[in-house]
């Protein structure tokens, strides 16, 4: 398996205009520590210019830099799976926006879609195969057998 992240949304609380600091949403790094522990190659998507430097200063709690942990840096996420050297049907992308969630399905591959403040059902409707508030609820031991599906509460 492989896993594409956007950046806007999913990993980072993007600031308001004049902010000084780029917050990362803490169960972001939480879930991008679990998925790096599994050896899979990670991508992340950004329609930010500066992604990089916004990344640049956040650490997951395993210590790694969150920069070093992705293979690639894409513009789309369309280009995941040829940019990773997997199949797409072993492709995730974990997104925020409906728009690239359909871009994924129609390229084939899966999508998790993260709602957070947004309308979860634009993400149902764009063909998100689990849609979370809050990657806490990622049923991890599925996700390391390539299943998407919600942790037991």
């Amino acid at each position: 398996m492989a896993c594409v992240f956007d950046v806007d949304g999913v990993i980072l609380n993007t600031p308001l205009e004049g902010a000084d600091r780029v917050e990362a949403f803490p169960d972001a790094l939480r879930f991008l520590d679990a998925v790096s522990a599994l050896g899979w190659p990670l991508a992340v998507v950004s329609s930010s210019h500066d992604a990089n430097e916004m990344m640049r200063g956040i650490r997951l709690p395993s210590g790694k830099a969150l920069l070093d942990v992705f293979a690639a840096n894409l513009c789309i996420p369309d280009f995941a799976s040829a940019e990773l050297r997997v199949p797409t049907s072993r492709c995730l992308v974990v997104e925020a926006a409906p728009s690239r969630v359909e871009a994924a399905r129609a390229g084939h591959l899966s999508a998790l879609g993260v709602a957070r403040g947004r309308d979860a059902n634009a993400l149902w409707r764009a063909g998100a195969n689990l849609v979370v508030t809050s990657l806490d609820n990622v049923a991890l031991d599925a996700l390391a057998e390539g299943t998407l599906r919600l942790r037991a509460s």
